[in-house]
């Protein structure tokens, strides 16, 4: 016969299962957070360094004087495997060269201007994709979020049959919690298609390093490039001797030329100088949801065929439009302002679950209070954090520890409304054994 479990082991046990929920809702809250805020993250790079040249267009030949000018200053640096030029867009108005040593923009004319300096912005970002954290793990556990919040919306819709009857509902606010879960109810009704689309997107994007590694694994050797290859194509063979800078200018001049509706977005040029090197314009044909299709270019500039993220299978088409499907990167500012409002409420919906899981264990005689104020921390301390490494951007510069500031910042905020909350229902507990 076993032994008898204590009901204080229960009830620790019980404690920490909610602590686990605790923590997996808190990630959802700061990944939706985070991802609202990234929408605009073009945006963010121009007002943290407003004072880089903008232009609406750069020539063919001032990107060429770029590219060179910006290969010769790097001479004594380590050779850069790849070199990036993006080129002025409508919400990044900007032209910006970019290797493995470093980022410069670019005046009109193609001369170098100062180094870019967004790290707060790129903090940012890293945050939303994967927690701060080293790469293949954090961005899997973003992507599992994403898989949990595609099971949360659809279990929710199964879970409340009336969902979409009541979809205007509203009741009035009440100490049982009504009012709040009524307006969870009805925000996740009227944002059920994003959140599926958003919560899709995400899972795909974060996952995919997990599952290039396992395809790579079992198929491939364990050589993951050669799994995306098979998507975004495939990158030269390295061949380390000397060669010229390449033709960038006739490149862009084809595009002009024979693609007059595709915007290009980036130039990348593969081992530049050397002579495996090869050249890939990215660019946007209209009204496609894709990031941009691959346009292939040798040295001297002469076109070699797309990759077909465009046109090809439509595996590699649905893997070319989870990006921008997922940040609202196209359609303008106002698919921008809509992924902003849409954002903010899915945000809402994580913060509220939770609150209403709580109220729940509350109601079954599971009154918890610390862990009620650890998520209020969660909830406020998210945002201050935030707010905190944006003031430290400007005080402190381009070089502030920001992943170091947001986390010891927000563990600061999670601490303190703990204390605060157990110093009051201690007080309490004294309180009304004293009386």
């Amino acid at each position: 016969m076993s032994a008898a479990i204590e009901p204080g082991t229960v009830k620790r046990a019980l404690s920490a299962h909610a602590a686990i929920g605790l923590v997996a809702g808190a990630l959802l809250y700061l990944v939706s957070l985070t991802g609202t805020i990234c929408v605009f993250a073009k945006e963010l790079q121009r007002i943290e360094q407003s004072a880089a040249p903008e232009m609406t267009h750069i020539s063919p030949d001032a990107v060429q004087r770029g590219v060179e000018a910006m290969l010769a200053a790097e001479a004594g640096k380590p050779a850069t495997g790849h070199l990036y030029v993006h080129m002025p867009s409508a919400d990044l108005p900007r032209a910006t060269i970019t290797t493995d040593n470093g980022a410069r923009h670019l005046h009109p004319d193609g001369s170098l201007a100062e180094t870019e300096e967004i790290a707060w912005t790129d903090f940012l970002v890293a945050l939303h994709y994967k927690l701060n954290l080293p790469s293949l793990i954090g961005i899997s556990i973003v992507g599992g979020l994403g898989v949990m919040m595609l099971a949360l919306s659809l279990s929710g819709v199964v879970a409340h049959p009336r969902i979409f009857r009541d979809a205007f509902r509203l009741r009035a606010r009440d100490k049982g919690g009504v009012g709040l879960a009524d307006w969870h109810n009805r925000l996740s009704v009227w944002t059920l298609p994003f959140s599926i689309a958003i919560a899709l997107t995400g899972a795909a994007i974060g996952l995919a390093s997990l599952t290039a590694f396992s395809v790579a694994s079992a198929s491939y050797g364990g050589d993951t490039e050669a799994v995306f290859a098979t998507i975004f194509g495939e990158e030269p063979t390295p061949d380390k001797a000397a060669a010229p800078v390449p033709d960038v200018a006739s490149a862009l001049r084809y595009m002009a030329s024979a693609q007059p509706d595709v915007a290009v977005d980036y130039v990348v040029l593969e081992d530049p100088q050397t002579a495996g090197q090869a050249m890939r314009l990215i660019g946007k044909p209209e009204r496609r949801l894709i990031f941009g299709e691959y346009y292939g270019f040798d040295a001297g500039g002469r076109f070699t065929g797309t990759v077909g993220l465009a046109d090809g299978a439509l595996g590699q088409q649905a893997a070319a439009s989870t990006y921008d499907l997922h940040f609202g990167n196209f359609g303008g500012l106002w698919v921008k302002i809509a992924y902003v409002v849409f954002g903010a409420a899915l945000t809402a919906i994580c913060a509220t679950g939770t609150y209403i899981w709580l109220g729940k264990r509350r109601r079954r005689g599971r009154d918890e209070p610390v862990l009620r104020a650890g998520w209020d921390g969660v909830v406020w301390g998210a945002p201050l954090a935030l707010a905190a490494t944006y003031i430290a951007r400007h005080a402190w510069g381009n070089e502030a520890p920001f992943a170091a500031i947001f986390w010891i910042i927000y563990l600061i905020v999670f601490i303190a409304f703990i204390v605060l909350k157990y110093n009051k229902v201690s007080y309490f507990k004294k309180s009304t054994l004293a009386s």
